[in-house]
């Protein structure tokens, strides 16, 4: 195999396809990608055998057609650090040799027979949506995910087709987001109503993919497994096994105390009055009136913070506790100018939306 390779493009591709592999792992030609080129295209693969990512580049010149497994890390490295426009790869029995302008890298790989198989996209699509836009909703969702592996079911994103709708929820058991999607067709019958968890880490690698406003991405679901195609990508992952919990009870739907605040201005409070918080004073509170709410927080040994903004609420004064950051992580991720939030007793979970596509829920904490 020889190619030569569009530097930019191909370490663009890399930083995606490195992200599947494996830091450790049994099996160390996992450590390594697949790379295949043919006459129109060259493709690069990894895999962790839960995850798999196949990324085309079509700025490759191939002067001999082939596929070689290389150490990822080395690989990646090298064109990182080159400073080339163009490099040339060479691959002759799993020894691989990289040419620069003034500089010539031999690393050992692996026999690509060896290599796992990566699922492709087969089959006609059973959602379509605007990449950038999904991407945006995941955004939305991603943090809310849990983050121990003792909550399995928690570690992904449930998806929800129904129709030209298709709604995401992420939840830690403490905070839930909720978004709802719309698609440029209706999804495939066969999947209406199904529920699928999908790993928050593929969600993840598919918001890192470089989007424009014409992108769009096709998905299917089949054999445990969720198949995103987008463009020059296609990205594999099993299923998350378990139950979803029944996220619909949790959303209040009794609230009458409401106040509509502005998303900056919001978040810079909420920052600062983080400021004065630690590992055994973690919440800020929240004290609204008609004209007020003021973010207060104390810490022994450390001091207190007090941030005022003028409000305009009609509801009844309360005083309520929530941990600063799951405030800031949602307050970082919505788009609009301004949210709405709602609250019930001092002890019930506040809600917020933004917009109308985009619940969020978040637990509060004892200030005592």
């Amino acid at each position: 195999m020889k190619v030569k390779f569009n530097r930019a493009a191909l370490s663009e591709a890399l930083g995606l396809v490195t992200t599947v592999v494996p830091a450790r792992t049994t099996k160390p030609i996992l450590q390594g990608l697949k790379i295949q080129a043919d006459k129109e295209m060259v493709c690069i693969s990894a895999t962790d055998f839960e995850m798999g990512i196949t990324c085309m580049i079509a700025q490759a010149e191939v002067e001999k057609e082939g596929v070689a497994v290389v150490p990822a890390e080395r690989l990646a490295a090298i064109v990182r650090e080159c400073i080339d426009e163009v490099l040339v790869m060479e691959v002759a029995e799993a020894t691989c040799r990289i040419k620069g302008s003034d500089s010539n890298f031999t690393i050992y790989g692996h026999q690509p027979e060896q290599y796992p198989q990566v699922p492709g996209f087969e089959g006609e699509a059973q959602i379509e949506a605007d990449l950038i836009k999904l991407q945006e909703a995941l955004e939305h969702c991603l943090f809310a995910t849990a983050k121990e592996n003792t909550r399995y079911a928690l570690s992904g994103i449930l998806w929800e087709p129904s129709g030209k709708k298709l709604t995401l929820v992420g939840t830690d058991g403490r905070r839930l987001a909720k978004y709802k999607l719309g698609l440029n067709a209706e999804a495939d019958k066969k999947i209406e109503g199904e529920k699928y968890i999908v790993p928050a880490k593929a969600m993840a690698l598919l918001d890192k993919i470089g989007a424009s406003e014409k992108d769009k991405v096709s998905i299917r679901f089949i054999d445990s497994k969720a198949i995103f195609s987008c463009g020059k990508v296609v990205i594999s992952t099993n299923l998350v096994e378990g139950t979803f919990p029944k996220y619909e009870d949790i959303i209040p739907a009794d609230y009458k105390n409401k106040i509509q605040l502005n998303t900056a201005a919001t978040l810079s409070a909420v920052k600062r009055a983080a400021l004065l918080t630690n590992e055994d004073s973690k919440g800020v509170k929240l004290a609204i009136t008609k004209k007020s709410i003021v973010f207060t927080s104390r810490a022994p040994e450390m001091g207190d913070a007090e941030i005022a903004m003028e409000v305009d609420y009609k509801g009844e004064p309360i005083e309520i506790g929530f941990n600063p950051q799951f405030l800031v992580d949602m307050l970082r991720v919505i788009r609009e100018d301004s949210f709405e939030l709602q609250l019930g007793q001092s002890d019930r979970p506040g809600l917020i939306k933004s917009g109308a596509n985009y619940v969020y829920i978040v637990m509060p904490v004892s200030l005592s």
